[in-house]
């Protein structure tokens, strides 16, 4: 899926003179990453935002606004909204800077430990226990 390259340069627009942004693409559009966290991006035409999870009733009912569903399922805490809701430049700075915020906020918490990871029974360093049959996908 394509997305809206003039929503694109308004986002560029706003956020010129930020070192701390990089846009990658992702999710079949263009997504922005503050600190490497997610605040904004445009699936087609779209404006998809990071919102905050204890806000994120208030911010679902606005107009313009529904819940990020590209998979079957509504990924919490993220939403689209429709370009009538970002018409004007005072908008978008309105949904830019809620994105923002909550990206700051999970980029200033330390990393979660992978749940998955298992490690050494002592945990050190957290490296991985290989049994001897495994031996890197090697037959014997």
């Amino acid at each position: 899926m394509a997305y809206d390259e003039k929503v694109a340069e308004r986002i560029r627009h706003a956020f010129k003179g930020r070192r701390d942004i990089a846009e990658r693409k992702m999710f079949g559009g263009l997504a922005f990453l503050l600190q490497g966290r997610m605040c904004c991006g445009i699936v087609g035409n779209d404006l998809m935002v990071r919102g905050s999870a204890d806000k994120f009733d208030a911010v679902i009912r606005g107009r313009h606004v529904r819940p990020m569903d590209f998979t079957g399922k509504p990924l919490r805490g993220f939403v689209y909204v429709s370009p009538p809701g970002f018409r004007t430049a005072i908008a978008l700075h309105t949904w830019l800077s809620l994105g923002e915020r909550v990206a700051e906020e999970k980029a200033a918490r330390p990393a979660k430990p992978s749940p998955r990871r298992r490690t050494s029974p002592s945990g050190a360093l957290g490296v991985r226990t290989l049994s001897p049959a495994s031996s890197y996908g090697r037959r014997r």
